[in-house]
């Protein structure tokens, strides 16, 4: 492949970014949270003055987007908020860029409440999840270059690769070989945690992180157990308790009765939940049992959607129906208490003669 030469023949003035910013920073943040930086370097470049009203019409995102991306960047450390006592908006200071694998409190002077146009910060702004109790170090080039130089490490980045449809960057390869180095997770189990999430829509490294962090937490080292948590803790399942008037954490059994529903008999959520809502009605006890007879019962008549289970509740009130057909009436007294016939009498006498 040709090397690409890149070069600038241009008069307009420039905002430097910084190298490490790109490294570290940029390919975890999201489009949103990138532009406001950059805007953020841009203002303070010129030394012109902002508000959150000003980026939010500049960069045509809602207010809230960009109060939750200015406190991404201050949980990352890179900028700090500076707020009067109402809670509003008074300054925003960049910060020189924290090293990832030390742990330093920066402690910031913050200047003082100024007398201009104030932006409340509402208090509902959603914040960026709180970092988690493992700490990432900074891996050496040498470190990869021997982690990728492995046999099976090399096969798992392709793996990786595949399921993501890129190639890895150099912040992908810190946060695999921090699964394996440090959360010491083997080479399936992380192949499964990619395919777990990517499986899920769910491709972001910081997600994939927490996921893999949340399944060391508990204590999970294969596939297999992976596999079982997963489905035990599924947003199905508490559902389905809640339904069925269960406010407990659910065992390994009730998990796998609503594990069997969704994935062996192929029912949607909605098929289950009102099996369940009927095993509410039907019964105060053992309700999971009594759903699993009715779901089994609704694939045996091969449903399949609310439509089919209308149906079937048409067929069995038309089965349950009484007769229309009306019984003979007798008077009360009559000595004859059966239903009369009537015979040709005519016919009766020549058969007779006729013998």
């Amino acid at each position: 492949m040709t090397p690409l030469t890149i070069y600038q023949d241009s008069s307009y003035k420039t905002t430097v970014v910084s190298n490490y910013f790109i490294d570290e920073y940029m390919t975890d943040a999201n489009a949103a949270q990138i532009k406001i930086y950059l805007y953020l370097l841009r203002t303070m470049g010129e030394g012109l003055s902002t508000s959150v009203c000003e980026m939010a019409d500049f960069l045509n995102y809602p207010e809230k987007d960009i109060i939750r991306a200015l406190k991404y960047w201050e949980k990352q450390g890179i900028l700090s908020l500076n707020t009067n006592e109402q809670n509003q908006l008074c300054g925003i200071q960049l910060l020189p860029f924290p090293k990832k694998n030390e742990e330093a409190a920066i402690s910031i002077k913050k200047p003082e409440v100024s007398k201009g146009k104030e932006t409340k910060i509402p208090s509902s702004a959603p914040n960026t999840p709180s970092t988690n109790s493992y700490e990432k170090p900074v891996y050496s080039l040498d470190d990869l270059k021997q982690f990728k130089e492995k046999e099976t490490a090399s096969e798992l980045l392709f793996i990786v690769e595949t399921y993501l449809k890129k190639p890895l960057s150099a912040t992908d390869l810190q946060t695999i070989y921090f699964f394996s180095d440090t959360l010491k997770m083997s080479d399936d189990l992380i192949d499964y945690l990619f395919q777990y999430c990517i499986e899920r829509g769910k491709s972001d490294f910081h997600y994939i992180e927490k996921v893999a962090i949340n399944w060391v937490e508990n204590g999970i080292k294969t596939p297999a157990q992976a596999k079982e948590f997963s489905y035990k803790y599924a947003k199905i399942v508490y559902t389905v308790m809640k339904a069925l008037g269960k406010a407990t954490i659910p065992t390994e059994e009730e998990a796998s009765y609503v594990h069997t529903w969704s994935k062996d008999l192929g029912f949607t959520d909605d098929i289950i939940l009102e099996a369940c809502k009927r095993s509410v009605t039907g019964t105060d006890k053992n309700r999971l049992q009594y759903a699993d007879t009715i779901l089994k019962s609704w694939k045996n008549s091969q449903v399949i959607t609310m439509k089919d289970v209308e149906k079937l509740d048409e067929d069995f009130k038309k089965r349950k129906a009484p007769s229309t057909t009306q019984k003979p009436t007798y008077k009360k007294g009559s000595f004859y208490q059966f239903e009369q016939r009537d015979y040709d009498f005519d016919a009766l006498e020549k058969q007779l003669l006729s013998n």
